[in-house]
């Protein structure tokens, strides 16, 4: 805040900065057109005293050369009148003694006097002549000087005058638009604007979409989105608007950069290609004020603009979005040949992958059923081993039956040999 004292009753007030930048200029103005006055007349005066000077110059140097010029011929004729006083003693002294012939000598050395005043004549004129044409000659370069000067002044006032006509007006419709709206308006009225100046072009837009953002599921929400597709229900491009305005008795006022950054993030959030801030802040700035703001070295693809750049900045996006329509169908067409091409791929490697486990689960029981084959084996092995052994015994078995006889059952026994004896 500055503080300032009125000059008149003393009283120190206090005013923001834009109203003390606006005196300023105000005070600026003043005295740079005070500024400009001083100098014209400056040199106006310098201009004349320039010339003034010139021509006393010039006058006092033509001057001095004609009263050097009278001086000369005053000197040639005191010379001549000198010579003509001796020559007509002497021609009176010789006409004595040659009356004939001194007439003949009077008249050719009065053709010679003649001849050299004529002479004397030409010069002087020939030098007169040019000292006039060197003062034509400046006059004429003081007048075109004159004129450059007074061409440019006029160039540079009216430079001067457009620019800030041209920005008094804008001032005033800005002013003129906050002053028709009421205070419960201030934050809806841009967007209302917006939409109408949309809806009256909407017959250009067929394919168009253009409507408020009301999804709030990530906590935060654009004022509208604009999205347009072709007749094949492509989308082109895709713009999140934001539209901020304030009224002037505001007394925190905002920055568009303030909303950059949740701009860029709800741009993110749904989808959209592009993002605009609409925007009535620093409404005295003129960085914001000549045009389309590209701020994509803070935030990819976003612009700042006045109310309106509305629908000049949407055909211009719209346009380079047409212009490189058929360089996305060809990307979509290799995207979608990637894609059965994957899905191809994904495929194969579904059908290698089934194939491997059933395969693998397969070789499992074949080595589990060789494996039982083995034990079987093993197992029929071990059992034509015992019958093998079996068979053996049998076969002693039978050799001891068939050499089994009486004496050698009764051997040693007594009893049965009594007995066997006695059956006999």
């Amino acid at each position: 805040m500055n503080e300032i004292k009125c000059p008149k009753c003393g009283t120190v007030f206090q005013i923001d900065e834009s109203d003390y930048e606006s005196i300023v200029k105000q005070i600026r103005d003043k005295e740079f057109e005070k500024e400009i006055k001083l100098r014209d007349e400056q040199h106006k005066i310098d201009k004349e005293s320039a010339v003034n000077l010139a021509k006393s110059n010039l006058e006092k140097e033509l001057n001095e050369k004609i009263n050097k010029k009278d001086i000369e011929i005053t000197e040639l004729k005191n010379e001549v009148k000198n010579k003509e006083e001796r020559t007509i003693n002497k021609l009176e002294k010789e006409y004595n003694e040659k009356l004939g012939k001194k007439d003949n000598e009077i008249n050719e050395l009065k053709s010679k006097l003649k001849l050299q005043e004529s002479e004397n004549a030409l010069v002087l004129q020939k030098e007169i002549s040019k000292k006039e044409k060197e003062i034509d000659s400046l006059n004429n370069k003081i007048e075109l000087n004159k004129n450059e000067y007074l061409i440019k002044e006029k160039n540079l006032k009216d430079t001067y005058e457009e620019k800030i006509k041209n920005k008094d007006e804008q001032i005033e419709y800005y002013k003129d638009f906050k002053a028709r709206q009421s205070t419960k308006m201030i934050g809806e009225s841009l967007e209302q604007h917006c939409n109408n100046e949309f809806n009256k072009l909407r017959p250009l837009f067929n394919n168009a979409y253009f409507e408020k953002d009301n999804d709030i599921k990530t906590g935060s929400k654009g004022d509208f989105i604009f999205r347009d597709f072709d007749s094949d229900n492509t989308e082109i491009v895709s713009i999140m608007f934001e539209m901020k305005n304030e009224a002037d008795m505001t007394a925190t006022k905002h920055k568009n950069e303030d909303f950059l950054k949740e701009l860029d993030k709800d741009r993110k959030e749904k989808k959209c290609e592009y993002a605009v801030l609409v925007s009535l802040l620093e409404i005295d700035n003129d960085y914001y004020n000549n045009g389309i703001v590209d701020m994509s070295h803070k935030y990819e693809k976003m612009y700042v603009i006045r109310p309106q750049f509305f629908i000049p900045l949407i055909t211009l996006i719209r346009s380079m979005a047409y212009n490189s329509l058929e360089y996305k169908r060809q990307l979509k067409v290799i995207q979608e040949q990637n894609i059965d091409i994957s899905n191809f791929e994904d495929n194969i490697n579904s059908f290698k992958e089934a194939f491997g486990r059933n395969y693998r689960i397969a070789s499992d029981k074949f080595k589990k059923a060789i494996e039982e084959i083995d034990k079987t084996i093993d197992h029929l092995q071990k059992t034509k081993e015992a019958l093998l052994s079996s068979e053996n015994n049998l076969r002693l078995a039978n050799n001891k039956a068939e050499d089994l006889t009486i004496k050698k059952l009764a051997r040693g026994n007594d009893t049965m040999i009594k007995m066997f004896s006695e059956l006999e």
